[in-house]
């Protein structure tokens, strides 16, 4: 998941003065909407230009923050203890507009700090390891087929990807893993729509108190019926048996059940439409089925979806450089980041032979908990769409697919295809 504010805030940095000399000329604001899908922001050429591993930029309110480009430098911050993801803090700054004055409160896992996130991560690793995930392949590609038989049984051979495929993978595969009705999803599925990207701060703080009280009825519903509640038994059947915290168990089902549809449902979308729009390499992942691990973590790299993990520094760190002070907001850009030149050679290309790792789960005590689901997801319903309907193609013109703002998780929000 996106690990972009949901806390306000209008502290100004302390300017040092290293400032100056390592700001790009003129001013990046942070963040910005891409005018391509799968490739970073113009706006911010300037500090791709410059060259340098972290610089100074500046979000909509003219606050200053520090945004960290290189891949070395982001692993050693990632890795920082020194560099806080507790954004209920009053200097941590809000990065759109619509989500000033929402309510502050702690966010967990993906906002609380070592000892509290150890003690909350260790309880959910079960639920994400290797061999869970690698149980479940069956169920997911019984999912992926189900889907593409009902495309291809419609009276007309196009549909738009992402609701009759891209988002239904996930949110079925999720909510079979949490032990979450699917006759919920629209529900969820729009609530998780309007928490993320609005467009109002009424409608972030409304979708959130929404899936708060459904997430709190469904958790009482289990508790009271067990297994003769008829419910689907599943992940959050344990979390409620080792979480005590009420408020705790309901967010950390709610970040699971956001995170576990809303990012998949977009590298999917996108990796098609990528695909698509470079048929070398569409035509390489065809001849190549054996290639397809390899070929999901390239367009994981490419595409960098969740752009822009930001942290708090507590404490004063030197690096590339800079000095980074006590107070002040860092940017890691996922998606400058994994094309750092230094490390990927030929970085705007997409290139499905590569073996270098890129940062798109992230790093550190935060790097995605999900992430072994997530690329299950991926190679099977990326792998299986391409086989099973090799004519496939985009059904208008590639200008005119819509894309999200650069201020949420990146995607489309329709891919209409033909085959």
């Amino acid at each position: 998941m996106t690990e972009t504010t949901q806390a306000s805030g209008t502290h100004a940095p302390e300017a040092t003065d290293t400032t100056a000399q390592h700001a790009p000329t003129g001013p990046v604001v942070f963040p910005q909407d891409r005018t391509c899908p799968y490739a970073p922001p113009p706006a911010y050429d300037p500090l791709r230009e410059a060259g340098r591993p972290v610089s100074r930029i500046e979000i909509f309110d003219g606050t200053p923050v520090w945004m960290v480009t290189g891949l070395a430098e982001a692993r050693a911050l990632l890795a920082d203890q020194r560099l806080s993801s507790a954004r209920e803090r009053p200097e941590f700054p809000v990065f759109t507009k619509r989500l000033v004055g929402v309510e502050r409160r702690k966010i967990a896992l993906l906002g609380v700090d070592d000892p509290e996130h150890n003690v909350q991560r260790r309880k959910l690793i079960p639920g994400f390891t290797l061999k869970r995930t690698n149980a479940l392949r069956p169920a997911i590609q019984e999912t992926v087929d189900r889907l593409l038989d009902a495309m291809e049984e419609g009276p007309e051979r196009r549909a738009d990807l992402v609701s009759a495929f891209a988002l239904p993978v996930p949110s079925m595969v999720i909510c079979a893993l949490l032990g979450v009705p699917y006759e919920d999803h629209e529900y969820f599925e729009e609530q998780s729509r309007r928490l993320l990207r609005g467009p109002r701060r009424e409608d972030v703080e409304g979708a959130r108190d929404s899936l708060d009280a459904y997430l709190g009825e469904l958790v009482e519903r289990k508790r009271a019926g067990g297994e003769k509640s008829g419910l689907p038994v599943g992940l959050l059947d344990d979390m409620i048996e080792v979480f005590d915290d009420e408020r705790e168990l309901i967010d950390l089902a709610q970040i699971l059940l956001i995170a576990g549809h809303e990012t998949t449902a977009n590298m999917i979308a996108l990796g098609t439409f990528t695909l698509l729009e470079h048929p070398e390499q569409l035509a390489r992942f065809r001849e190549n089925p054996d290639g397809v691990t390899e070929a999901c973590e390239e367009l994981l790299r490419f595409l960098s979806i969740a752009d822009g993990m930001s942290r708090l520094a507590t404490e004063d760190i030197e690096i590339a450089g800079v000095t980074i002070r006590a107070g002040d907001c860092v940017v890691l850009s996922t998606s400058l980041i994994n094309r750092d030149p230094e490390v990927f050679e030929a970085p705007d290309a997409l290139d499905l032979g590569r073996s270098e790792r890129h940062l798109a789960f992230g790093f550190g005590i935060h790097q995605c908990l999900g992430q072994n689901l997530a690329r299950a997801e991926m190679e099977i319903a990326l792998g299986t769409l391409f086989r099973r309907l090799p004519g496939l193609r985009l059904a208008v013109p590639a200008a005119e697919v819509p894309h999200k703002p650069g201020d949420t998780i990146q995607g489309l929000t329709e891919l209409p295809v033909a085959w």
